[in-house]
This record gives structure tokens, sequence and C-alpha cells, in this order.
């Protein structure tokens, strides 16, 4: 496995397997506080997730239970914000490890940022070795789905490090982090008479059918149009939500965000607030038609046609309660409680 997924990351040189992303991800960030001395994080504020450790979560709402002073380890800056980014290396100077952030991200649908995505990681990445920092590509979410093996490759990016998970091994537990020989040989054991990096251990860190699923899902992705078939199954749900959405004159209540690999949904009320109580009545509505749909579509190489065809009808239907939500007040329909954010202070 080793052979077969760094001859996909040709700009690195050693892998490290790991069980979820949030654990090879935090590797990654012990590994650059190792090469530079240095200890604070820095990550975009307006990006989702990255681990449940306590450098990023205690950067969240849900911060209880983390130290004051863990919470001071990690600072932020705006997504695709080049000045935004220099600005944190000019407050912090000789003080950042490591950036790390998602190549692409779904607020990137309807992005006003100046630059794209290609632009802002080749221009990112200079400036971070510029201030002696090293710089951490995500592709938890975009590898195996955006391009293969990811936008490492779509974008011809050379990160220091690149965190991947989720699609490749086709939903085994199975991640990995890939990085360059003079990084990542500081998880070794080959640095004789230098400080040891704990890097990863787990109860199940041994366990191998994992890597089995992945080198069958490679195989799968080398040798079938498995990238061309998900970007035009989503596609084809884009084009197909756009016509419901436009026939029913929802544009300013339903908005699709992200990418034909992986498509989401803005639920907003008349003054054009994302709205929880609509969003639950929406995906209350696409569960009653035997769609469990939470706002994202991950199109998938088992998808056919039919299926999103299947998922249009429960769409549109839904639609039509939605409006009455909106015209009526959504308490006559809703059952149960509103979905609630995941990153909140309070249960």
């Amino acid at each position: 496995m080793a052979e077969k997924f760094l001859s996909l990351v040709p700009q690195h040189d050693m892998i490290k397997f790991g069980k979820n992303g949030s654990l090879v991800i935090t590797a990654a960030v012990k590994l650059a506080r190792a090469k530079t001395g240095r200890k604070l994080i820095a990550f975009p504020s307006d990006h989702p997730f990255y681990s449940y450790d306590d450098w990023f979560i205690g950067k969240t709402p849900c911060d209880a239970g983390i130290p004051e002073e863990n919470k001071l380890l990690s600072v932020s800056f705006k997504g695709c914000d080049l000045t935004s980014l220099k600005a944190l290396f000019e407050k912090y100077p000789n003080e950042i490890a490591c950036v790390i952030s998602e190549p692409e991200r779904s607020t990137c649908y309807n992005c006003s940022c100046s630059m794209k995505p290609s632009e802002f990681l080749h221009k990112a990445i200079e400036l971070c070795h510029q201030y002696g920092t090293l710089f951490i590509q995500d592709e938890m979410i975009t590898g195996f789905k955006s391009h293969f093996p990811g936008t490492i490759s779509k974008y011809n990016t050379s990160p220091d490090m690149a965190t991947w998970g989720k699609g490749i091994a086709n939903g085994f537990s199975f991640c990995a982090l890939t990085g360059k020989k003079e990084i990542m040989e500081y998880g070794g054991i080959k640095r004789t008479g230098e400080p040891k990096v704990f890097l990863v251990s787990t109860t199940h860190g041994g366990e191998t059918h994992a890597i089995a699923a992945g080198l069958a899902t490679i195989e799968v992705f080398e040798n079938e149009p498995v990238i061309e078939h998900n970007h035009k199954i989503g596609d084809y749900f884009i084009n197909g939500v756009n016509q419901i959405v436009s026939s029913r004159n929802l544009q300013k209540h339903l908005q699709l965000t992200g990418f034909n690999w992986s498509v989401g949904l803005a639920v907003k009320n008349a003054k054009g607030e994302p709205d929880m109580f609509l969003r639950t009545l929406f995906m209350q509505e696409m569960i009653r038609r035997g769609i469990l749909y939470q706002g994202i579509l991950s199109p998938c190489y088992s998808h056919t046609i039919d299926d999103i065809d299947w998922m249009l009808s429960a769409f549109d239907e839904s639609c039509e309660v939605l409006q009455r939500g909106i015209d009526e007040g959504y308490e006559k329909y809703l059952v149960g409680d509103e979905i609630k954010p995941v990153f909140r202070k309070y249960n």
C-alpha cells in the first residue's frame, strides 16, 4: 500500500497509515512542530472541521473541557485570503509551525474570494516557506472525489504534507498522511540520538483489511471511469435541483453549494438567513419519501441516473411542503425538534 499510494503522489516520499482523519491530521501537526521547533498552528476560521483534538476544537464554540492555554496554541485566518494569512505571519513572527487548509470548500461554490483555489494554494505554500512555515494540504474530503488522487494532482501543488481519508478505501477505516522525507522522518526511528516524536499509536492500528480495501479501491479508480461518473451524477443532480427550485420560485430559499463531487444545500428564510427550522422541515419531508438526506449529496460509483431521478422526485414534492411551511409557518408541519449546528456552546 505504501508503494502504491505514493506512486499516486509523486510530490511525497513517505506515508503513515491511520484509522481516522483527526488522527493523521494531528500527526501532521506534531511533525510540523518537531521540524520547525514552533508551537502555533494556523487554519482558516471559516472551515468546518479538522480534528477533534484540542488544537482545533479549542477554537470552536465546543471548547468545554479544554484548558485555556491549549486554545492559545492555534490561530486562524480567512480562507482563500492571502492578505489575511500574511497578516497572521506578521502578527506572530517565527511562531507558526504550519498552516493547514482544505484545498476546496463548499463555500467556494458561490465564493467572493479574490483567488481561485489553485492560485491560493500555490501562493500560500510559497508564502509559508518564506516565513519558515510548513503547509499541510487536507485532502480528507477532496481525495478521490474532486480528482484522482485529489487536488494535489488537479492543481499540481507540492505541499509539505497531505492528509487523506474518507473515500480512499471506499468507506473502510483507512486514512493516511503523506509528506516529504525530511519532515516525515521525524516520526520514524532512524534519527539516532535525536528526540523521538510519538506520532501515532492506536488500539486497532494493526488491523489490515482496510488496507486491502484501499488497494482494491485504487485498482477500481485506475481502471474504471469513477471520477467521470461521479461528476456526471453530481451535474445531473445540480441541473435537476435548479430546475425544480426555479419552477417553484424558491431561489431565495434553496441554494446549492459545493461542487459536482459534493453538492450541498442551503435552506434560508424570507430574510435570506440560514434557517434550521425550515431546513429540518425539508429533511423531514425527504425522509418521508424514502430519502435519508441531510443536505449533502456525495455521488458514488454505484449511483445511477434512476437513483437521482427518484431523489429529485422526492425533492420536488418536499419543496411543496416547504413552501407551505414558509407561507403558513413551519410549526404546522414540523414534527420534533429542529436540527442544531454541531459547533454550538450549549446542548
